[in-house]
């Protein structure tokens, strides 16, 4: 596989070669910018691939955010997430990726990412991971929320 961004993967490629399309997303101007509120994305249609296996992986991904100037182009998040289809990457790497991304792309006041992962190997996981940082660092069990 090549490093081209806009080429889709051939069935005789190997699992998890995909190319994340950070390009993909795009950030539009909150048509609110002096008012406080939130903006929740979710989709039940994550998918991308266990580096280890190369089995597929099944997630709800959602995007909890208190936008700043930016908001996300909703077609442009479905498209940047599909793109992760064969990707191989673990669970947290995901979730992290993810939030960089987007933090990266619309400067939120606040941003908050949740991965929910169908069970795997008898595992269900969970990863959440927010924007700016829990400070202090949350305790084992405790929702950053």
């Amino acid at each position: 596989m090549t490093g081209d961004p806009g080429r889709s993967q051939r069935a005789t490629d190997p699992p998890g070669t995909g190319v994340v399309r950070r390009g993909a997303l795009v950030a539009l101007d909150n048509p609110h910018p002096g008012r406080r509120y939130r903006v929740r994305c979710e989709t039940p249609e994550f998918t991308c691939v266990c580096p280890v296996t190369g089995q597929p992986d099944f997630a709800t991904v959602t995007v909890d955010y208190e936008p700043g100037r930016s908001i996300v182009e909703l077609k442009s998040l479905k498209l940047y997430l599909w793109s992760y289809r064969d990707v191989g990457a673990f669970h947290e790497d995901v979730t992290n990726r993810l939030l960089d991304d987007l933090v990266a792309l619309l400067e939120p006041r606040t941003m908050t990412i949740v991965t929910d992962w169908l069970v795997r190997g008898g595992i269900h996981t969970v990863v959440e991971v927010a924007f700016p940082a829990a400070d202090p660092p949350v305790a084992p069990g405790q929702s950053l929320r």
